[in-house]
């Protein structure tokens, strides 16, 4: 420890490059938690909508995302879920910094790039706090995403919605538009 001081106050490893690489290792880390999180998910979606379709399906995100946000975030002592612009679940309203985020993720995709690249990360101090935040944009796909999420959504699975989702905001998504964005809070 006391030769890793040295070198920074020789400047002969700049403590610039250590927070540097601290943020990519930080990064990589999150890129795969929202891997294992999407992986998980979208394999249960598919069970759903072969056993019952996409009414069985609702209770796949309404139940089980949220099992695996809580598993995952346990697992790694951190905070990780899911939050849009237009929200299902009041649950997964976004704060102010991931609103944000959110919203440049929309000027990034008007500017033509393609929301399924598009993560973005920082460290913010939050009550005295520094925290890193990530967030993963989540693109529409055509299938399964639009049974549910898109302009044209079958009377059962609209009653279920409605149901569910008294205040769904969460519709008339086309292929392509983000829906969403995984996001996660370290602490350091």
């Amino acid at each position: 420890m006391k030769r890793a001081i040295v070198l920074f106050v020789l400047g002969i490893f700049p403590l610039s490059q250590v927070f540097a690489d601290e943020m990519a290792q930080r990064a990589a880390e999150s890129r795969a938690v929202v891997k294992e999180f999407a992986t998980e998910l979208k394999t249960e979606l598919k069970r759903a909508l072969k056993e019952g379709g996409p009414v069985k399906a609702i209770t796949v995100c309404n139940a089980v995302a949220p099992a695996i946000a809580n598993q995952q975030s346990k697992k790694h002592g951190w905070r990780i879920g899911r939050t849009s612009l237009k929200v299902r679940n009041p649950a997964n309203a976004p704060d102010e910094w991931e609103k944000e985020v959110l919203e440049r993720f929309e000027a990034r995709k008007k500017a033509g790039e393609d929301p399924a690249r598009m993560e973005y990360f920082e460290v913010v101090e939050q009550n005295g706090k520094k925290l890193f935040r990530y967030m993963k944009a989540i693109p529409t796909a055509e299938k399964p995403c639009l049974l549910c999420h898109g302009s044209h959504i079958e009377p059962e699975v609209a009653k279920e919605l409605d149901k569910l989702y008294p205040h769904d905001q969460a519709r008339g998504f086309k292929a392509g538009d983000i829906r969403g964005a995984f996001t996660i809070t370290q602490p350091m």
